[in-house]
């Protein structure tokens, strides 16, 4: 994994990305929520990533071993408004493919993220995850992110 590199996407890469996106909605969601569809990535992802392309305030970033594309992350800043009062960095999207995970793609495409988000202005950083995925949560405490707040929902 010596070879590992961290790029933004292009738009030659959006077939690599959605494809990731996809693991990761199966992966995680398909898993964790039931509301979740995990067909919007065929059925919506390329005009929505196609969108944040070109977007300043939009990170699509992509972990290659070598051309092999093995994770991607998206991240987005929220700019300060009346109700928030500094720059935020949303990490929206991430995820490393299973037989390249434990090997510093993760840590690479963070790392890529925070310096990204530090020279947009960014304060701090924000990540969700699903509380049942025990190992994303372990991740990013690894990388600094402390619970702020907990959603809990109730099934009707």
């Amino acid at each position: 994994m010596a070879s590992v590199t961290v790029s933004a996407a292009t738009p030659d890469d959006m077939d690599a990305l959605l494809a990731s996106v996809a693991g990761l909605f199966r992966e995680d969601a398909g898993q964790h929520d039931s509301l979740v569809n995990a067909d919007w990535p065929a059925s919506e992802g390329a005009a929505y990533y196609s969108r944040l392309l070109t977007d300043r305030d939009c990170l699509l970033a992509l972990a290659r071993d070598d051309d092999r594309v093995v994770g991607h992350l998206v991240g987005k800043l929220t700019r300060p408004s009346p109700i928030q009062t500094g720059c935020l960095a949303v990490l929206e999207s991430m995820r490393v493919a299973p037989d390249s995970r434990r090997a510093g793609a993760g840590s690479l495409l963070v790392r890529h993220f925070f310096s990204w988000a530090r020279e947009r202005g960014a304060q701090q950083a924000s990540v969700t995850a699903y509380a049942a995925n025990d190992a994303a949560l372990r991740f990013y405490a690894r990388h600094g992110f402390t619970p702020k707040s907990v959603t809990s929902r109730a099934v009707l």
